[in-house]
């Protein structure tokens, strides 16, 4: 199953809901989302600084993660940054798969 980073920023009215319900209701929240969707919620951090929270998920497809992003942006209380995370053995693979490049220029 596709493994995603998600790096979140709660705008003022997401972080206004956030105080008010509080960061497990959060968390449960992207748990109910995910499970409605076959996937699962690896870690869910808060953080300070750039964003407001990190989470790692897993869901069945790229399309899943597309579909969820859209949906979480359009509700207009989170901007998001979502980045797939691949598992070593998949760049092992990677780096034996015949490539021909020419490089600009060449």
């Amino acid at each position: 199953m596709p493994k995603f980073l998600v790096e979140a920023s709660y705008t003022v009215e997401g972080t206004r809901g956030l105080l008010a319900r509080g960061g497990s209701a959060r968390r449960q929240a992207v748990e109910e989302l995910l499970n409605s969707l076959g996937g699962t919620l690896e870690a869910f951090y808060f953080t300070f600084g750039g964003d407001d929270a990190v989470l790692i998920i897993d869901v069945p497809s790229n399309e899943t993660a597309l579909a969820i992003a859209m949906t979480v942006r359009a509700s207009g209380m989170v901007t998001s940054k979502m980045t797939a995370l691949l598992p070593i053995e998949e760049l092992d693979r990677a780096a034996k798969l015949p490539i021909h490049f020419s490089p600009p220029g060449s």
